[in-house]
């Protein structure tokens, strides 16, 4: 099992939503956040100064088997790309187990209805 989070553009989240949906990714957790990157801009706006270091971004977190790992971050690069600085980062670790707490089943079968995919 793996564990993919992404932080993408606030723009591209419908975009990134629906290429999961089409990648079989039917549940994910999904927070705004923000951050603050390299490209520091002060912008003027009726004689007030406001800085826009600080980045608006949604944070992306998907647990899945490793069949569906390649189809997820191939979803989110193609929907979430720009081609501009600031598209994002995807990050991908090892998670060493996951239990549902509804009926303690533990592994992979914690993560999907028994006969799902």
């Amino acid at each position: 099992m793996k564990k993919i989070e992404a932080i993408i553009r606030k723009t591209k989240f419908d975009e990134v939503k629906e290429a999961l949906n089409k990648a079989g990714i039917e549940f994910f957790s999904f927070w705004e956040v923000r951050g603050i990157g390299k490209a520091h801009e002060e912008r003027i706006y009726r004689g007030v100064a406001y800085d826009t270091s600080t980045i608006e971004r949604i944070l992306i977190s998907i647990y899945c088997r490793e069949k569906f790992v390649k189809p997820t971050i191939d979803a989110i690069l193609s929907a979430a790309a720009t081609g501009e600085i600031g598209d994002g980062k995807i990050f991908v670790s090892d998670i060493a187990d996951a239990f549902r707490i509804r009926t303690g089943e533990e592994g992979d079968k914690a993560l999907y209805i028994e006969g799902g995919e």
